[in-house]
């Protein structure tokens, strides 16, 4: 259950936004020495916002979280005085939020405010300074920090399942669905990263988005990671959310790989798995929109470590629904739960044995209209914000059933190789 403060109780926020001129990468503006926790990025293709420092920040738990976290950012964004003089996608009042995966999970959510946020649209790049004091602060353009440093001395070790262990449990997995249990279960493994020092997000997020441009990069309260999945985005009435399911490990061979994008785009067992993961996203649409446009088949989007079957959904906003209520709608799609979702859900808690935390959940960013984005927290880690030396990384994969236990644990070693490459990489 959240305890949240009373909105007598909540200071007032000052915000200004102004132009700037500067052509650095966004993710070169985000100042060293920061705590983990106060480091925020949302980025792709080198447009978006990045943020850091808390002006304000809100923490919720359980089945609850979305709708506390939802009632807090009202308060404050009606409260806030904001001069705008941008009027961009990600400008004026933002908060950054992740949210975990389970209703039942340790973790909390939590909304963040940032004190300094800088943006780029559309080729305009802008600085929002937010405050709780009651003036105006005195406005600077940032300037690029120092290249963080790599990290030093790092270790993987097996998380709750070793690759044995997770084999077996997609075995159980497969003999459920057999048995009509369910018909599609997402099962996600983790491994413990220790590091000799401290790990700089910095330094995984400019890693990331060098190597994965087609993705979107993030940070919130030490989870960092590069989603390729678009829960859900609200832009002015536009509704629009990316659909991943069905996935192949690429060799790096160009023609192998197209002769397996091709087998992929053909896969029955692929295909049904992504159809589960587009209707039910489809299903939790339709009461929040209208005039919904769902493709007859999915694409084959090429990552350079894996491709994957896609399907991008487009409606109009019908009942003013926020862009993170409308994730909390989406949440957990059979993308990463399974189908029927509670029933899968129910299986993910008896089979992982372990907290996913926000991994899985929903991650991203939201103004004081209610337009943003959500990605899903997915090729990410969750660096512990008590000691930033250690992280958790993690990888999930759909069994269906015609899953192969083998195969999917070599799937799921295909997905951690973001993260693996990212803190082990020069």
């Amino acid at each position: 259950m959240s305890t949240l403060p009373t909105p007598a109780a909540l200071p007032t926020l000052v915000v200004r936004t102004v132009a700037i001129d500067t052509d650095e990468p966004l993710l070169h503006l985000i100042p060293a020495g920061l705590p983990v926790e106060q480091c925020a990025s949302w980025v792709r293709h080198g447009e978006g916002i990045v943020g850091w420092g808390c002006a304000l920040r809100c923490e919720t738990r359980g089945a609850t979280r979305f709708e506390d976290a939802q009632a807090w950012w009202a308060s404050v964004a009606a409260h806030a005085v904001v001069r705008d003089e941008v009027g961009a996608s990600g400008s004026g009042l933002v908060c950054f939020g992740s949210f975990p995966f389970a209703d039942d999970s340790a973790e909390a959510a939590c909304l963040v405010v940032p004190e300094v946020v800088v943006g780029r649209a559309d080729g305009r790049t802008f600085v929002t300074w937010i405050t709780t004091r009651p003036e105006l602060v005195p406005l600077t353009t940032p300037v690029p920090a120092e290249v963080p440093a790599a990290p030093r001395g790092v270790a993987f070790s097996d998380g709750a399942l070793s690759p044995t262990d997770y084999a077996a449990a997609v075995e159980e997995a497969v003999d459920r669905i057999n048995t009509g249990e369910v018909d599609k279960v997402v099962l996600a493994r983790d491994l413990v990263v220790t590091a000799a020092d401290p790990v700089d997000p910095r330094w995984l997020l400019r890693r990331l988005a060098d190597g994965y441009e087609n993705t979107w990069v993030f940070a919130v309260d030490g989870l960092t990671g590069a989603t390729p999945e678009l829960l859900v985005r609200r832009d002015h009435g536009l509704v629009t959310s990316r659909v991943l399911a069905g996935t192949i490990r690429r060799t790096g061979d160009d023609e192998h790989d197209l002769a397996l994008a091709a087998s992929l785009a053909r896969s029955s067992k692929d295909l049904e798995e992504h159809e589960y993961a587009v209707r039910s996203v489809a299903e939790a649409l339709a009461p929040h929109c209208s005039s919904m446009n769902v493709p007859e088949s999915p694409f084959v989007l090429h990552l350079p470590n894996v491709m994957h079957l896609a399907t991008d959904l487009a409606a109009v906003a019908a009942n003013g629904a926020t862009s993170l209520a409308l994730a909390a709608a989406l949440h957990p799609s059979a993308a990463v739960g399974g189908t029927p979702t509670p029933d899968a859900v129910r299986i993910i808690g008896e089979l992982e044995q372990m907290d996913r935390g926000c991994y899985a959940g929903p991650v991203g960013w939201m103004d004081a209209t209610g337009d943003g984005a959500w990605g899903i927290a997915l090729r990410c880690g969750a660096i512990d914000v008590d000691d930033p030396r250690q992280l958790r990384i993690f990888a999930g994969c759909g069994i269906v059933a015609g899953s192969d236990p083998e195969a999917e644990v070599a799937e799921s070693v295909a997905k951690l190789v973001p993260m693996r490459d990212a803190l082990t990489g020069s």
